[in-house]
């Protein structure tokens, strides 16, 4: 009897060593902090979030409501006026983009005003 006690305390200890040691909670290591710091390069910051939610909207061949959003000229002349970023930060009196999608996530906002910020950089 003092053995199979012995042996159901054992179990559970260890089963509790491993439950916790399993545990992966590195939270840097599985959500990669947003780098807005860097976000000098229009090509590799910028384009790739207008190409994947804008382009198909506001590219040169469609122009929806009258914006065109590939090319850095067509870009900066929005981040200029104010538009490009109150659109994606939902501010009112502007249409929310993307329209009838989820909204850019808070990285990808961040990008846009730390681009902004530093004066357009086209690099």
């Amino acid at each position: 009897m003092k053995i199979q006690a012995l042996s159901i305390v054992f179990v559970l200890w260890l089963g509790s060593i491993l439950v916790t040691a399993c545990r992966y909670d590195v939270g840097e290591e599985l959500y990669p902090p947003c780098d807005t710091i860097s976000v000098v390069s229009f090509s590799a910051y910028i384009v790739p979030v207008l190409q994947t939610n804008c382009y198909s909207c506001h590219s040169e061949a469609l122009a929806l409501g009258g914006y065109i959003l590939e090319g850095y000229d067509y870009d900066t002349t929005l981040a200029a006026n104010g538009k490009l970023i109150g659109a994606i930060t939902h501010e009112t009196g502007l249409t929310p983009m993307p329209q009838n999608a989820a909204k850019l996530s808070d990285c990808d906002i961040a990008k846009f005003k730390n681009w902004v910020a530093n004066g357009y950089p086209n690099n």
